[in-house]
């Protein structure tokens, strides 16, 4: 079972893996996007990492949803929003449980990927964060390293693809043989869990 304790690692882990990998999304950034995915998340990480410590949540929800929440107001563009709302809503999913189970994690989860569907009208193929989340999402009952690969692989494969949503799809025909950032992001998330679970938050 997952309690609060692992969510905040979690959230840790994915902080520093993008702190580290933050030059390198915003690279991919500066080819199909704005150029400032990396500083806008490790922004926006930090700001929950310091919310984290001040509040402290104590279920596996009330983490996700106050990094939801500090994602949405500290992230400019348009990976607040959409990271804000996949983590609100699998905690609004996970509700006030002290402590989850895999299984519930991946269906919180999956709500959260619905409500990023909904919010960016995107769907797989369309060169997103989620040709990284849903693959992962759907591995989650195989257990987190193979999320990890699924979401690593979904990443990987939208650089032949063309964007047709986003920043990205402004550019057509010229978005193709880039990775995306935003699935590329999604994947430091995924990758986190394996941190977690490990015992260590990467830091």
């Amino acid at each position: 079972m997952l309690d609060a304790d692992f969510f905040r690692r979690w959230i840790t882990a994915t902080a520093a893996s993008v702190d580290r990998e933050a030059q390198r999304l915003t690279a991919l950034d500066s080819a199909i996007g704005d150029a400032d995915h990396g500083s806008n998340l490790q922004r926006g990480f930090a700001a929950v990492l310091a919310t984290l410590e001040k509040e402290a949540p104590q279920s596996p929800g009330a983490v996700l949803s106050l990094a939801g929440r500090q994602l949405i107001s500290t992230v400019g563009g348009a990976s607040g929003p959409l990271y804000g709302t996949l983590l609100r809503r699998a905690g609004k999913v996970l509700g006030d449980a002290p402590e989850v189970s895999e299984a519930q994690l991946a269906e919180a989860l999956r709500a959260g990927v619905d409500g990023v569907m909904a919010l960016g009208g995107a769907a797989p193929g369309d060169k997103t964060m989620l040709d990284a989340l849903i693959p992962a999402v759907d591995a989650l009952g195989e257990g987190f390293d193979a999320a990890r690969r699924a979401a690593e692989s979904g990443a990987v494969e939208t650089t032949p693809m063309q964007a047709r949503k986003g920043r990205a799809s402004y550019l057509g025909e010229r978005s193709i043989g880039h990775q995306d950032p935003g699935a590329t992001s999604s994947s430091l998330l995924i990758a986190a869990l394996v941190t977690a679970a490990e015992g260590g938050s990467d830091e």
